[in-house]
């Protein structure tokens, strides 16, 4: 049986950069993954496919010129399931190839199969030949991942009733489309299908979507989705869906209204990839969805050994933060625990228009009751948003009236998940407003909204941010 220091079960962001992080603390290193292909479920389902049918359909679609040509504009007048798959697939063969490549130079040793534990220190891996291996180690990192929650209720076919994974897969373009959910998952398809002419109608069982966003991001964006005649239902539960006779998909809520499409795509949460890794052999269990409970600053479980990260442990279920739970699990798993990490990250949803978030909401700065003041700042106030055409987009800034620091950063429009790592520098190293007020910020750009949204609160807070900085300025 081999022996490894660090058995990672998983290679998708957080199993990818926990091994190569203890590979280059030159521990020996394992990579269990039971996909045809590393990567997991952000480089084949998840997060990289989304991302690239997003992209792949406003190119196509021309929705980011139709500012200046009308919303008949299209680069390519008819755009199909194809069209968008041969895109994807280049971009899915690159991030593979990359991570190879990194496995490779790293010294980190992968194998094919489905891993499950023998004891805490021990797993058995099943290849796809039949072969089983025994496998030892030190440290495990459960980095397994989710798939889309299937309830029995739903009569998913593949075709015409489907779930987010299968979505990557349909043969055509549907004209009108149910989306079941208004997670980040599932709007983010809602809007990308909207974006391509699709008729969508989303059900959510809540009476707002998208909770944890500041509620005036969330008004501006539910605007701009309804201004496109998108059908958001709030506040209902589905009780049936069903294919009619004549083929269509048919959604029956609670309250008894009905609704019809070509297509059903059900995004209702996700379930950790779990099941079959036999938790109780090494004294663990997950959650009636699949996750497993963590220390938030380690990612150790309740065995100390073993550490868990990425989707598997819940929200905020991001690419970009399952990256860093696996570092920090794999520096900790290895005897070299390194810096905890920052306090507020940003969180990104990919829908169209884009929204990203860093820090807290205006909700939050209420509920802790700390003095504030906003700045706002619309693109159409830019000459950059002039040039691309933007008639919508915000940028909103919160500040602190007795430290005049950068509580929040909230931003929905063109390039938001590109422009708020300026509010996350800034909310980081404790910046206050004067840096958005006296920083030049090239011109013309989008990154402009700061100062405009900076002078906006900076006018809003009046003396109240002025005399403490002539003070301090006198005192320097």
């Amino acid at each position: 049986m081999n022996q490894y220091d660090l058995v990672v079960i998983g290679s998708g962001p957080a199993g990818r950069r926990a091994a190569i992080q203890a590979a280059k603390l030159n521990k020996k290193v394992l990579v269990v993954e039971k996909g045809s292909r590393v990567g997991g479920v952000s480089v084949h389902t998840g997060t990289i496919p989304s991302k690239t049918l997003r992209e792949t359909a406003l190119n196509l679609s021309g929705w980011r010129e139709r500012g200046f040509y009308g919303r008949s504009y299209r680069v390519k007048q008819e755009i199909s399931a194809d069209d968008l798959r041969r895109r994807l697939l280049i971009t899915l063969d690159h991030e593979v190839d990359v991570l190879e490549h990194q496995f490779a130079r790293n010294r980190v040793t992968q194998m094919r199969g489905a891993a499950r534990f023998v004891d805490a220190h021990t797993l058995e891996v099943e290849r796809e030949d039949g072969e089983i291996i025994r496998v030892g180690a030190t440290a495990i990192l459960l980095a397994v991942g989710t798939r889309p929650f299937r309830p029995d209720s739903i009569p998913f076919d593949g075709v015409s009733i489907i779930d987010s994974d299968e979505i990557l897969e349909i043969l055509h373009l549907p004209r009108s489309m149910i989306v079941i959910g208004a997670g980040v998952i599932g709007i983010e398809y809602a809007t990308i299908f909207s974006a391509l002419d699709t008729a969508v109608t989303v059900v959510e069982p809540r009476e707002t979507m998208l909770d944890f966003i500041d509620k005036e991001i969330v008004d501006d964006f539910s605007y701009q989705l309804r201004d496109r005649n998108m059908k958001l239902v709030f506040g209902q539960t589905v009780e049936r869906v069903e294919r009619d006779p004549g083929g269509k998909c048919r959604v029956t809520l609670a309250n008894g209204r009905s609704l019809s499409a070509e297509m059903v795509l059900y995004c209702a949460g996700r379930t950790g990839a779990t099941d079959t890794l036999d938790l109780p052999a090494c004294g663990l269990a997950a959650d009636s969805r699949g996750r497993i409970k963590v220390n938030p600053e380690t990612f150790q479980t309740e065995v100390a050994h073993i550490y868990a990260a990425g989707d598997v442990v819940g929200f905020p279920s991001l690419a970009s933060t399952s990256m860093e739970q696996g570092r920090i699990a794999a520096r900790h798993a290895v005897g070299v625990p390194g810096n905890e990490p920052q306090k507020f990250f940003p969180y990104g949803i990919y829908a169209v228009p884009e929204i990203s978030t860093c820090g807290l909401t205006e909700e939050e700065v209420l509920e802790r009751k700390i003095p504030y003041e906003c700045g706002i700042a619309h693109f159409r106030e830019t000459s950059r948003g002039h040039i691309m055409g933007l008639d919508s987009g915000l940028l909103k800034l919160i500040f602190s009236l007795k430290t005049r620091r950068l509580l929040g950063v909230h931003i929905v429009g063109e390039g938001a998940t590109e422009l708020v790592h300026i509010g996350q520098a800034v909310i980081n190293l404790k910046g206050t407003v004067e840096y958005f007020v006296e920083n030049t910020f090239n011109y013309p750009t989008l990154a402009e909204a700061y100062k405009i949204a900076g002078l906006d609160a900076w006018n809003r807070m009046g003396e109240l941010v002025r005399e403490p900085a002539a003070a301090e300025a006198a005192a320097e």
